[in-house]
């Protein structure tokens, strides 16, 4: 039971900042769009993300800087794009017209795609549950490791699933245009510094191989 706290409150310590992930899995609970889907593709992700790095395999991953920094540029230009829409969404206040519409508006396999490029081209996805979680865990016994395992993903089940249906109680809230600038406003910054987080980190590996 120790160990099994101990997952649980290491993923809530990482999973509750407000991240790329949260933000798109936020709105998409206030829209009530493809909520499942949304939730379910970032839970499934931690699962093996946070499985190779508690079983010790994330670390070719975290060792490779031409994949680091390959990722890096890469998930920089997508939350530059993102956030960018993000801001012009703002600007004209288009995400009312996209809430009235509801379900029949929405696009599942748009909402799959996002969902999908912003865990996998983020690298502070890859630092949270292979680096953190899995150096965490990997110290520990092999027994120890799936009660530790279980714990973080219970947490991750909860806190995506808990986040997407709960914040279907905001809606409500985001009935007036001005809400939903401010949402897209707030979206669009978190994007922006997260990219811009990249690419420092993306300069750093450049100038750890130039010394």
């Amino acid at each position: 039971m120790e160990h099994f706290l101990q997952g649980f409150v290491v993923c809530f310590g990482l999973i509750v900042s407000i991240g790329a992930q949260n933000a798109f899995l936020l709105k998409q609970g206030i829209l009530k769009q493809h909520i499942f889907w949304v939730a379910l593709i970032f839970f499934l992700l931690d699962v093996v993300l946070m499985t190779l790095g508690v079983l010790g395999l994330g670390t070719l991953i975290a060792q490779s800087p031409v994949a680091s920094f390959a990722l890096a540029v890469f998930g920089a230009m997508f939350l530059f794009t993102y956030g960018s829409r993000s801001f012009l969404s703002a600007y004209r206040g288009s995400s009312q017209l996209t809430a009235k519409q509801g379900e029949q508006g929405a696009n599942l396999k748009k909402a799959v795609a996002v969902a999908l490029a912003i865990t996998l081209l983020n690298p502070h996805v890859y630092i949270d549950t292979v680096v953190i979680v899995g150096g965490i865990g990997g110290t520990l016994t092999f027994e120890q490791k799936i009660q530790f395992l279980i714990g973080a993903l219970l947490c991750s089940f909860l806190w995506f699933f808990g986040v997407g249906y709960g914040a279907g109680f905001l809606a409500p809230y985001f009935q007036k245009r001005r809400m939903w600038q401010i949402l897209d406003s707030i979206t669009g910054l978190i994007m922006y510094s997260i990219a811009i987080s990249l690419v420092i980190y993306a300069f750093s590996i450049v100038g750890s191989l130039i010394r």
